[in-house]
């Protein structure tokens, strides 16, 4: 299915959460194992009722869903979350009991939950969970200063597919901020995580498996992909060619058009937004794997015209020939007929795979 920026949600594998410190990391993993139905949750011998995009539990659950050691690391980190409007908690002090609700929930759309039909809590590592494409949006408001994690996720959510305003979306995920965002600058994103240009670049540097950049010419920027991002058919990254081409042809569909931009990378931003219609018709789609075709007959390029029987190597070992009548071999091991001369390499042991053959033939 198509990823348009109108959506107003992404789909995040469970089984691939962002990696490395950050907030939304920790709240990506709390999303992930939350209810996706009411009903009924067994933790230990207790029975609880919970809501949808909630978890009940204690303390050691929670230290596990977070991947810390650590209580008051896991409290730290459930207050941060809960500051900042993510997450509603409650821990009993009595009961010890702790409850947690997910604020941004998708109701619409909350992937394959698991493979039972009564459990209420999502199975660890199975479907996907659906993420505000937003989520991040009031980190960079907030003028907080992003980790690794957060920054991780914050790509993701502005993943785009086969959007009209975007030509280069048409052959892998791109990741695009806002409207006239396509393109984009290390110093863009320092600027939007808190970060100096050089800590960004050792990010992609990490990354770049995930999130590879594409240098346009110039002063333009630079194209991000997201090559996790799941599709209905299977996509390569573009060759740089065949991305200075497309930008080539938006450049000539521009003509003499000129943005009030100050700087070039606006303006090709600009006309990425207008022109990349024009040039989509271009661009090859790409075509689901056909099945492969189920054939009873093998193939084989090995024209045998003829068959052998060979003593085995091991007929010592046997203590009944196959009409079970005890004996010995009546060939000795080492002194199997051969077809042609012992001649060549040590490793030439004859055979049909050296083109000379052994044993009796049977026609």
């Amino acid at each position: 299915m198509k990823c348009l920026l109108k959506y107003q949600w992404v789909k995040l594998p469970r089984n691939q959460m962002p990696t490395g410190k950050g907030i939304m990391g920790a709240w990506a993993r709390l999303a992930s194992r939350a209810a996706f139905r009411n009903g009924q949750a067994r933790y230990y011998k207790y029975v609880n009722q919970v809501t949808i995009g909630s978890w009940v539990g204690g303390i050691v659950g929670l230290k596990s869903i977070l991947g810390v050691m650590k209580r008051n690391k896991a409290l730290e980190l459930m207050d941060e979350l809960a500051r900042l409007g993510y997450i509603d908690y409650e821990l009993d002090p009595k009961t010890k009991k702790l409850t947690y609700q997910i604020k941004d929930w998708v109701v619409q759309c909350s992937g394959e939950p698991c493979m039972g039909t009564e459990a209420v809590y999502a199975t660890q590592g199975y479907g996907f969970l659906c993420l505000p494409r937003n989520i991040t949006q009031r980190l960079a408001e907030a003028h907080y200063h992003f980790d690794e994690a957060d920054a991780w996720l914050d790509l993701w959510c502005h993943t785009v597919w086969r959007d009209p305003s975007n030509a280069f979306s048409h052959m892998a995920p791109t990741v695009q901020f806002g409207k006239y965002g396509a393109v984009l600058t290390l110093e863009t994103l320092g600027h939007r995580w808190g970060w100096e240009k050089t800590k960004v670049w050792r990010f992609f540097k990490k990354h770049a498996d995930a999130f590879p950049l594409q240098k346009l010419p110039g002063s333009f920027g630079c194209l991000i992909f997201n090559t996790g991002y799941q599709t209905e058919t299977s996509f390569t990254l573009p060759e740089p060619a065949q991305v200075k081409r497309i930008l080539s042809e938006i450049r000539i569909w521009s003509g003499n058009t000129y943005p009030k931009s100050s700087s070039d990378h606006e303006r090709v931003n600009h006309w990425i937004t207008w022109y990349s219609r024009k040039v989509i018709p271009q661009i090859p789609q790409v075509q689901a794997a056909p099945a492969a075709e189920q054939c009873r007959v093998a193939v084989s390029d090995c024209l045998i015209t003829r068959a052998y029987f060979s003593p085995c190597r091991h007929c010592k070992s046997f203590v009944k020939d196959c009409q079970g009548l005890e004996g010995t071999p009546p060939v000795e091991f080492g002194l199997l007929p051969r077809a042609g001369q012992k001649t060549g390499p040590p490793f030439d042991f004859g055979g049909i795979d050296y083109g000379r053959f052994e044993g009796d033939p049977l026609w």
